[in-house]
C-alpha cells in the first residue's frame, strides 16, 4: 500500500479546546508517568528558595547549587540572618544572584518574623513573600502541601500552551486563568510538570521536533505533515 499525506491539524479542528486539553493531558500522563518536581529540597522553605532560584535558570543548575547552599543554611531561620555577600556568593551561578540573594533573605525573614518560620500554606499569604509570584506560590502549594491552587505557568508551559492553541494569552496569570478553565483540579500541577518534560524534551522553543511528537495530530502548530498508510 502506498502512502499519503494528511494533515495532522485535521484532528486537531475535530476537537473542542476543552476536548484537546483532556486527550493532551491522557497522553502527557502516558508519555510521563512518573514526571515529578525536578528541584532536590527536604523542607518547604527550601522548595521555596529553590523555585526562587529556578527563575530563568535550568533545575539542574539550581539542583548543583543548593547543596552547599543548604548545608550553611538549612532553615528560614539562618537564611534570615544569612551575610547577603556569601548568600549571593553560593547563588553567583544561578543568575540574577543579587536579587535573588536579597529576595530570599527578605522573604525569610518575613517567615520568621510574620509566619512563627513555617512558610505558609496559603496563596494570598505566600504572595506576600518578597520574590514570590504565582509560579512560586504554585509550586510551594503543589509540591510541600498537596495543594492545587493554580496552574504553574513557566516558560515551558507558556511556549506549549500556546502552540498547543489552548491560549491566546500572553500574561502567565491570564494563561494560567485559561488553563484552569480547561482541566481537572487534581491535574493541575502535574500538567504542568509534564508539560515541561515535554518542552525539554521534544517541543524545544528554536527547533520542536514535531515529526517525533504524540501531540502532533492535537497542535495547531504542528503544520508539518505525517506519512501514514
Amino acid at each position: 500500500m502506498g502512502t499519503k499525506i494528511v494533515p495532522v491539524s485535521i484532528t486537531c479542528k475535530s476537537l473542542s479546546k476543552k476536548q484537546r486539553s483532556l486527550e493532551i493531558l491522557a497522553r502527557l500522563k502516558r508519555l510521563y508517568p512518573d514526571a515529578t518536581c525536578s528541584l532536590n529540597y527536604s523542607t518547604p522553605v527550601q522548595l521555596l528558595v529553590a523555585t526562587i532560584l529556578s527563575a530563568q535558570c535550568t533545575d539542574e543548575r539550581v539542583n548543583k547549587v543548593t547543596p552547599a547552599l543548604f548545608s550553611k543554611f538549612p532553615d528560614a531561620a539562618s537564611l534570615a540572618i544569612a551575610d547577603l555577600v556569601e548568600l549571593e556568593s553560593l547563588v553567583r551561578s544561578t543568575g540574577f544572584y543579587r536579587n535573588k540573594a536579597k529576595n530570599i533573605q527578605a522573604a525569610c525573614r518575613m517567615i520568621v518574623t510574620e509566619f512563627n518560620s513555617v512558610v505558609p500554606n496559603q496563596m494570598e499569604q505566600l504572595l506576600k513573600l518578597p520574590g514570590v509570584a504565582r509560579k512560586t506560590a504554585n509550586v510551594v502549594l503543589a509540591h510541600a502541601y498537596g495543594i492545587n491552587a493554580g496552574v504553574t505557568v513557566d516558560t515551558h508551559v507558556k511556549r506549549l500552551c500556546e502552540r498547543l492553541g489552548l491560549t491566546e494569552a500572553k500574561d502567565p496569570v491570564r494563561i494560567e486563568q485559561d488553563l484552569i478553565g480547561l482541566l481537572p483540579q487534581p491535574d493541575w500541577e502535574n500538567w504542568s510538570i509534564r508539560l515541561i518534560y515535554h518542552g525539554r524534551a521534544i517541543c524545544k522553543a528554536r527547533s520542536p521536533i514535531c515529526v517525533a511528537c504524540e501531540l502532533a495530530d492535537l497542535c495547531p502548530a504542528a503544520n508539518k505533515p505525517v506519512v501514514v498508510g
